[in-house]
This record gives C-alpha cells, sequence and structure tokens, in this order.
C-alpha cells in the first residue's frame, strides 16, 4: 500500500494523546516526567533480581546508592550533554534555560557519561569492579529507552523523515508559523522503542542469563553500547535532525547522533573482542565454590 496523499496517513490528533498524563491546574505530571522514573524504578528492580544471582559483583546496599548516583547522572548529564551537544549557542544567550528541564531537551549520550561516572564514584568508594558494575547496569538501561522513545512520541516530538509507508504519521508542525499537522512521516520514536528498548533488552537478557558473559567484565556494556550505537545510526537516516541542527547535518553527511554513536560503536566492539581476556574468577554470595 502507498499513501496517495495526506489524508490517508494517520493524524496524531486523532489518537487522542497529551503531553500532559495528570493536570491540576497549579502543577502538570507530563508523560515524559514519568517515563525516566517508570525507567529508574523497573531498572532498579531488574537490577536487584540480577544482582541475586550468583557472582553479583556488589550487594543489596550498593545497588540501593547505585540508584541515587546513576539517577543524578541520568538527569544532570542527560541535560548538560543536550546543552553542549545539541543547542550550545541558545543555552549560552539564555544560561538560566539550562535549568528549566520541564521545557525538554535531553541527550542519552549525555546520560551515559552521567551515569557511568557515579558509576565509577561507586565503585572507587566502595573498592567495586567498576567494569563489572557497568555490565549489571547496561542489562538494565533498556527499560528507561523504551519508555523515553515512548514519551517522546506521546509529545509528538522526534518524528521521522517524511514517508509513504502506510503506518505514516502527521505531527503538528510550526508552519509557517502556523502549528498545524504536516506531511506523513516516520514514527520514528516507535522503532527506537523497539530497537533501543525491546530488541537491546532481549540481547542483553540472552548474555546475561544463557551465557556466562556476566564473568567477562566488559562484555554485557560493550554490547549494549554496540547495539546501542548501531540501532541508533541506522534510525538516523530516517530522523529528522533537531531543527537548530540541519545545517550541521547537511554539512558533515551525518546526524549528531550518528557522529555520537560512531565512538560507541568502536568502544563497544573493543570492549566484546577482548571481555574474554579479563575474565575472573567469581565467587558467589554464599559458599566458597567457584561459579566462574
Amino acid at each position: 500500500m502507498q499513501l496517495t496523499n495526506n489524508a490517508d496517513a494517520i493524524s496524531y490528533t486523532d489518537l487522542g494523546l497529551s503531553p500532559v498524563a495528570l493536570d491540576l491546574g497549579f502543577f502538570e505530571l507530563r508523560w515524559y516526567s514519568l517515563a525516566y522514573l517508570a525507567g529508574i524504578f523497573v531498572g532498579y528492580w531488574y537490577l536487584l533480581k540480577l544482582i541475586r544471582q550468583p557472582g553479583s559483583p556488589m550487594a543489596r546496599r550498593h545497588a540501593d546508592d547505585l540508584v541515587f548516583y546513576a539517577s543524578l547522572g541520568i538527569i544532570l548529564g542527560g541535560r548538560l550533554g543536550y546543552v553542549l551537544f545539541y543547542n550550545l549557542g541558545e543555552y549560552l544567550a539564555d544560561p538560566i534555560s539550562i535549568f528549566k528541564l520541564w521545557d525538554g531537551g535531553m541527550s542519552f549520550h549525555g546520560g551515559v557519561i552521567g551515569t557511568s561516572l557515579g558509576i565509577l564514584y561507586l565503585a572507587w568508594k566502595q573498592k567495586l569492579q567498576w567494569l563489572r558494575i557497568h555490565d549489571y547496569v547496561a542489562c538494565c538501561v533498556p527499560f528507561g529507552l523504551f519508555f523515553g522513545r515512548l514519551a517522546n512520541f506521546v509529545n509528538g516530538e522526534l518524528w521521522g523523515a517524511v514517508t509513504t509507508a502506510p503506518w505514516a504519521v502527521r505531527f503538528p508542525e510550526n508552519i509557517g508559523g502556523v502549528q498545524a499537522l504536516g506531511p506523513p512521516r516516520h514514527p520514528s520514536q516507535l522503532y527506537e522503542a523497539g530497537l533501543e528498548g525491546l530488541v537491546l533488552f532481549g540481547i542483553l537478557a540472552f548474555m546475561f542469563w544463557r551465557t556466562d558473559a556476566r564473568y567477562q567484565p566488559g562484555k554485557l556494556v560493550g554490547a549494549f553500547i554496540l547495539f546501542y550505537g548501531l540501532f541508533r545510526f541506522g534510525v538516523e537516516f530516517i530522523r529528522e535532525p533537531d531543527a537548530q541542527l540541519t545545517e550541521f547535518a547537511q554539512a558533515t553527511g551525518l546526524h549528531m547522533g550518528q557522529w555520537l554513536c560512531i565512538p560507541m560503536i568502536i568502544g563497544g566492539l573493543y570492549l566484546m573482542l577482548t571481555a574474554a581476556r579479563r575474565r575472573v574468577r567469581v565467587e558467589p554470595t554464599v559458599g566458597t565454590a567457584s561459579v566462574a
């Protein structure tokens, strides 16, 4: 089936979606905020399941501390990453707007850096194996990615390029200063929710539960950043660049997100290929028999 005109596309406004989950008049609770909270809480629940397995690199008390540091890293790193990578000029002109998190603007790559710094601090403070902690945390991140991309779709933001696909969606856009439905576009937010959330979770879950990857420091986090980088790099070809970076994409041939994914792909591949040489003897949390 091919689209013959705009009327054949799915209208975003007909879906009955709203960025606001709860409006009390004096306070608005947005789906985007709930997505972050859901990702953190579900990720924490899954992390507790992982560390209950023999050979965990941390105890429950460390996981509790880790949630705090990781949450700070996600929020602060995500925001600063967006400021630096995506819209530095505008924020330099109005520095106060950096703190207006409710206006949106978060970078996954910045969140990764912030979370990694939090893990490094915890590992140093508690004398833990930082790379193995990264492995366990990486298995939990797809939950946040899944919820976050769904929230992007609900917000009607970060949509894809114009397409004739039968599932194309017409999102509200600013056209000539007037808010109106734009041309049919790829719902790239949903593509990313499926790839970065569901598929990536499946890959890491298989590696954790069905192989000995968790006893090879760096293999799981390497797989995470490798496959995330590949998925994100590919989807960016059918995703519109941020408005302020359109000229950058045209000049360099790649979107900012793709440039940021290249070191992830290289680093992830390196971690996976070298993980076997870092394999360690890991003892279970109870008893002395080796499990790896």
